[in-house]
């Protein structure tokens, strides 16, 4: 049997070093933990209350979602200010504790309740009939900074959606969602997956985009300690959450003179791309302040400009023709229509603008030409929410800058293989350069830093 740990909230196997579920490791260390999960009885459907991840919310999904169920889990990840303050300016600070508010409230209540003892959660996401299968681990992951190797995220990060993210867990004393990491096992762990999903679910439900989800308990001692020697051996790539992950280091870092610090664990869902690919997306660009005829006009004669035929899914065909035959190139729209490829800049201007000293795969990426290059250089755009955009799908892209009356900016994706090798060498890649998915549901399982 496992014990949990009064003193940090992610429970450790009886026994100590000498317990069969006890694996001293130098790489990924995943606890089991009591989930705090909604009560199926206590809402209208699972489905109605969980979320995509807080980052790909936009303002109208988020109202849908608020309005699906009362108890819709974006109130906590996308917290609104106290209703008494919602005249007043709202500070981050109120909108924080309105969501430790409800979190407490809800558990009073016994819509969300924890599970009776610890576990590791198998959880299954599957698209449609003949479609993506997905299956992964979530557990409490140690936290280690980039140094120890052992958790390589990817792209660069901005001060304030960390410091966001901060003042919620902080606030919440909860993970309200798990992170996104990729690793190749040694097959223990798939072992333990596949012979879970043969048993009885904890819960089942379809989300609004067909996507159907169930979640199992791990919670036998020797399946558990079979995870641990795996995961042991592996490290992981940050797939989904990198603001996160900073989240948990910097939490991490204020709690350091606690002993066994439930903080020094942060839930994340841990997916084997050896048996479970995960799909890779671009994030793309809308530029809101310059329109598409200016951004073609400063193009001088440092790329080739070719206008071609829309709609959308037709252009799109011809950037992904063009990234097969040539290096970097972009496919830019107004969102009125028409079309415009670029591709096959000039050598000169990417040896002058793209910053030396990085591995010639990095300075040949197309995030990094687009920010090194065509906005810091070319068009002279600031990096700020005022200026750029970043949209998850060309077609939300296409209106936004028809809606602002800017440009989008729509890139192909890049392997995973890239990602990857860039990761091991240390080299991180422009922010919002990838989205891997399926991105687990948020509001499934949480974990509170509270329960012993």
């Amino acid at each position: 049997m496992s014990t949990p740990s009064a003193d940090t909230g992610a429970e450790t196997p009886a026994g100590g070093p000498g317990d069969p579920g006890h694996v001293a490791t130098a790489g990924l260390s995943l606890s089991p933990f009591r989930g705090l999960r909604y009560v199926p009885d206590r809402v209208g459907t699972l489905a109605a209350v969980t979320s995509p991840p807080y980052d790909v919310v936009d303002p109208g999904r988020r109202l849908d979602l608020e309005t699906a169920d009362p108890y819709n889990i974006v109130r906590l990840i996308l917290p609104r200010p106290e209703p008494e303050d919602s005249c007043d300016r709202p500070d981050r600070d109120t909108r924080y504790r309105h969501a430790a508010r409800l979190l407490a409230e809800w558990q009073r209540q016994g819509v969300l309740a924890a599970d009776p003892e610890p576990a590791l959660y198998v959880y299954e996401q599957r698209t449609g009939e003949g479609g993506t299968l997905q299956r992964g681990l979530i557990g409490a992951l140690a936290i280690s900074g980039r140094e120890a190797g052992v958790v390589l995220p990817h792209e660069n990060v901005m001060p304030r959606p960390i410091a966001d993210r901060v003042g919620l867990m902080r606030t919440t004393r909860a993970n309200l969602e798990p992170l996104l990491l990729t690793y190749r096992g040694n097959g223990g762990a798939a072992g333990v997956i596949e012979r879970t999903v043969l048993g009885e679910p904890l819960l089942t439900t379809t989300t609004s985009d067909g996507t159907h989800h169930r979640l199992w308990a791990v919670t036998d001692h020797t399946e558990i300690a079979a995870v641990s020697r795996d995961l042991a051996t592996c490290r992981a790539l940050i797939a989904d959450g990198h603001h996160r992950w900073e989240m948990y280091l910097r939490l991490q870092r204020e709690h350091r003179h606690l002993p066994r610090s439930p903080w020094d664990r942060g839930m994340v869902l841990l997916v084997d791309t050896a048996r479970y690919p995960l799909r890779v997306r671009a994030i793309h660009r809308v530029l809101y302040r310059l329109p598409v005829a200016e951004a073609l006009a400063r193009l001088g004669e440092h790329w080739q400009v070719k206008e071609v035929p829309g709609p959308l899914e037709t252009a799109l065909q011809a950037l992904a023709e063009a990234k097969r035959h040539t290096g970097n190139a972009f496919l830019l729209t107004g969102g009125t229509g028409g079309y415009w490829l670029l591709s096959e800049p000039d050598e000169d201007l990417l040896a002058a603008t793209v910053p030396t000293g990085k591995p010639e795969e990095w300075r040949r990426l197309d995030a990094t030409v687009l920010h090194s290059t065509l906005l810091d250089r070319v068009w002279g755009v600031p990096d700020g929410p005022d200026d750029i955009g970043y949209l998850h799908t060309a077609e939300a892209a296409e209106r936004e800058a028809a809606c602002s009356g800017g440009t989008a900016v729509l890139l192909h994706p890049v392997k995973e293989s890239v990602v990857r090798r860039l990761a091991e060498q240390g080299v991180m890649m422009p922010r919002k350069s990838t989205s891997f998915g399926p991105k687990p549901a948020t509001g499934l399982v949480l974990r509170s830093l509270t329960l012993g």
